[in-house]
């Protein structure tokens, strides 16, 4: 028994030790396996980064590179446009003397307008000295009775002068202004004053002259005086029968012709004049003191004054408004000229 528990002492204690020294292999080899493969991983990594950082450098040398041989590009352009501007459009040289030959003409244009204005300056100048002359002329043709005489001197005589004053002398050779009255000639004299004895038909006048400018037309509804002296002075339109004889061929001929066209009437128009369709059907209108829908009519709308809208002198009819009356209040309401309730 002693010696059977022994040896399961040992076996045990055999085991224990198995058991660590195989954990202690194990946990070696596991340990071996992860530095290798982190050996590895740091290997790959570094290539995969070296491999893109290769990239990175390329790209960044050819994106330097390009932005150089722009720049150079750049630079050859601008040399080159620069030197063919100066050449060939904007010249210097060209330039220049044109605008020493637009100095030249801007001074002839000076000159000459200088000498032109001096020259409106003198008309201008001459102009008014006549103007004065006229009015100095004009004033002592006006002063002509402040001439000198033999028996009175006038005021620009004066004693004390050595030689007389040169109004005096422009007086003396001065006429005396006279004031005539003009006469107005009217323009219906000649043709009216021989129509009485009807030796020749009056010439009418369709056009009458220009009213004065401080005068302006008549307002209302007033026709034109050319139409009026013409509807007045109207001439005789004598008839056939006053004008030739019943009996003469002429007549005859043309009551044969009447005769005959009684007998055989013959109508051309389809639409007979006694129809229907020669009828004007006109609005009917209310009487004037009749009351409707919407209220009493204006007294006064038609049938006394005819209106023409186009002889209007503004855009409106000439209408005129009287104040209310407190007399006829008890009558009724008041109306205008026009028919409108004031």
């Amino acid at each position: 028994r002693a010696i059977d528990e022994d040896r399961k002492t040992k076996y045990k204690a055999a085991v224990k030790i198995q058991r660590w020294f195989r954990a202690c292999r194990v946990r070696a080899y596991l340990r071996h396996l992860s530095k290798m493969a982190i050996l590895i991983q740091k290997w790959w990594r570094g290539y995969l980064r070296r491999k893109h950082f290769r990239k990175v450098v390329e790209r960044a040398y050819f994106i330097k590179k390009q932005k150089f041989y722009n720049e150079m590009a750049v630079r050859i352009q601008k040399t080159w446009r620069g030197y063919y501007f100066r050449k060939y459009i904007h010249n210097f040289y060209a330039l220049k003397k044109y605008l020493n030959a637009v100095s030249m003409n801007n001074e002839l244009v000076r000159h000459e307008l200088q000498e032109y204005a001096e020259m409106k300056e003198n008309e201008e100048k001459m102009k008014d000295l006549e103007k004065k002359e006229k009015e100095k002329k004009y004033q002592a043709r006006k002063m002509h009775y402040l001439l000198s005489t033999a028996q009175i001197p006038g005021i620009y005589n004066s004693p004390f002068r050595k030689s007389p004053d040169p109004m005096e002398l422009l007086l003396q050779k001065s006429k005396p202004l006279t004031h005539r009255k003009q006469q107005v000639k009217s323009p219906f004299v000649d043709e009216l004053y021989d129509w009485p004895t009807c030796k020749e038909p009056p010439a009418f006048v369709t056009s009458l002259p220009l009213l004065p400018a401080d005068r302006q037309k008549p307002q209302g509804p007033f026709r034109d005086p050319a139409e009026v002296l013409q509807q007045r002075y109207k001439p005789l339109e004598p008839t056939l029968r006053v004008r030739e004889s019943m009996y003469s061929p002429p007549a005859k001929d043309r009551e044969s012709t009447r005769r005959k066209e009684w007998r055989n009437p013959i109508h051309d128009n389809e639409f007979l004049p006694f129809s229907s369709y020669h009828k004007n059907y006109e609005k009917y209108e209310p009487s004037l003191f009749k009351s409707g829908k919407y209220g009493q009519e204006a007294y006064g709308t038609k049938y006394f004054r005819e209106v023409y809208p186009k002889k209007w002198i503004a855009d409106k009819d000439f209408e005129t408004l009287f104040s209310s009356i407190a007399l006829f209040e008890k009558f009724g309401k008041t109306y205008s000229s026009t028919g409108q309730i004031v």
